[in-house]
């Protein structure tokens, strides 16, 4: 394991190039040197340096850069997959490859249930991301994803193709339409001959009107609507299904922090439906009688109908980028293999799953709350205490954020430096 370890840093090359390249963004160096007047077939003139600070730099203005156009799908998932590999490397040299790639698996699946929920809670929003100007890239890539979706369910149900197999139900929907559809190659047109469809062709010739309009309704009625039912309501129990497999009664051979976090989700989007259904009602108030009304007047001044638009666009702006900020938050704190704290939400979390074990190398990062002694401080408080350190790691000083901060930078600069 060891020696493949040490081949895998000899084939891939990480350096200032690899680490730009990852992110898409370009290097000044080079286009700098063109711009002067250079020859870059000159051997004065490297392609690429090792990792230092100055790349650091160079990444955060070229994301910087990047991010002022936009935030993206694709943004997000460079981001993670970037963080998995340091992380993966990190752990690697601190353990073994063995334990790093449990570790990193671990993370990784914890962050896609995070991702998973982000996706459709973007595509949720998409109407109203469209509008808001640092994530109308973020709105669009969502309707696109919703549009290839539907298009690639009404391929899979009319021709039977690409069936994959995390899903049993379009496999077999696939194989019995594979074998029951026969179609021309000259005309096209498409045979049933599955034994019931034969012997209905026998029917037909004796002119039994009857049976034959029942047999109709029966494939292109009945027999559709059934499979949506069941499609629809096994979208919406498959989840739970598993969550129950999974992290209830298979707990003993599912990672901690998988639970918590999974727990964690389930208990946040009972709240999210309240805020989706009213960003839902605003904004179809907001497009279909506020604007209308405002297109209506629009010869007449009529200040209090734009300060009614504009203050339920602060609103719905600040409840989306609220919401979505926050599932952001928890995914980078699942791929890190962190824990982070809310009020009311954790306790509730740590209620089904109970606390964290400290003995486990598998089980993340801190959980500071979980103390003994800080649960007999939280007794005595009136009010919760907001903040745990970065990465749920405490802090020195109760309630000092900056104290926290500082120290939290320093160790980042001195990590930057070796």
């Amino acid at each position: 394991m060891l020696y493949l370890f040490r081949l895998l840093f000899l084939l891939i090359n990480i350096d200032q190039e690899t680490v730009l390249n990852w992110f898409g963004i370009e290097d000044t160096t080079a286009r700098q040197a063109i711009a002067n007047g250079y020859d870059l077939s000159q051997s004065n003139i490297e392609p690429s340096t090792n990792i230092s600070i100055d790349t650091l730099r160079l990444l955060i203005e070229g994301l910087l850069n990047k991010v002022q156009d936009g935030l993206t799908i694709v943004d997000i998932e460079n981001t993670l997959f970037f963080i998995l590999f340091v992380r993966f490397i990190i752990l690697a040299l601190r353990y073994n490859l063995k334990t790093s790639f449990y570790i990193t698996c671990i993370g990784l699946f914890a962050g896609y249930l995070w991702y998973k929920h982000l996706i459709d809670i973007i595509s949720t929003y998409s109407n109203v991301l469209i509008k808001i100007p640092f994530l109308q890239n973020l709105g669009k890539d969502a309707i696109q994803l919703e549009s290839l979706g539907r298009q690639t369910v009404v391929t899979n149900l009319r021709l039977g193709e690409n069936a994959h197999w995390y899903n049993p139900g379009q496999i077999i929907y696939s194989g019995i339409m594979r074998a029951v559809i026969n179609v021309d190659p000259e005309t096209g047109q498409k045979y049933y001959i599955d034994p019931i469809s034969m012997i209905m062709s026998k029917i037909q010739g004796s002119g039994d009107s009857s049976i034959i309009s029942f047999y109709y309704k029966l494939y292109n009625n009945v027999i559709p609507k059934v499979y949506d039912f069941c499609s629809k309501f096994w979208a919406q129990l498959s989840g739970v299904a598993a969550y129950a497999v999974i992290a209830r009664i298979g707990k003993k051979y599912c990672p901690y922090l998988i639970r918590w976090h999974w727990t964690f989700l389930l208990i946040i989007m009972l709240v999210e439906n309240t805020f989706i259904s009213f960003i839902g009602r605003a904004n179809h108030f907001q497009t279909q009688v506020l604007i209308p009304q405002r297109e209506f007047y629009d010869n007449y001044v009529n200040s209090s109908l734009q300060l009614q638009i504009d203050f339920l666009s602060l609103i719905i702006s600040s409840i989306v980028l609220a919401h979505i900020g926050l599932l952001i938050f928890g995914l980078f704190h699942a791929i890190w293999g962190q824990y982070f704290y809310i009020p009311f939400f954790v306790e509730n979390t740590e209620l089904h799953i109970g606390p964290r074990p400290a003995s486990s190398v598998y089980s993340g990062g801190n959980t500071s709350w979980q103390d003994s002694k800080e649960k007999e401080k939280n007794l005595n408080r009136v009010f919760p205490k907001l903040w745990y350190g970065w990465f749920g790691s405490g802090t020195q000083n109760s309630g000092q954020f900056t104290s926290s901060l500082k120290q939290f930078l320093k160790k980042l600069i001195k990590k930057i430096k070796k």
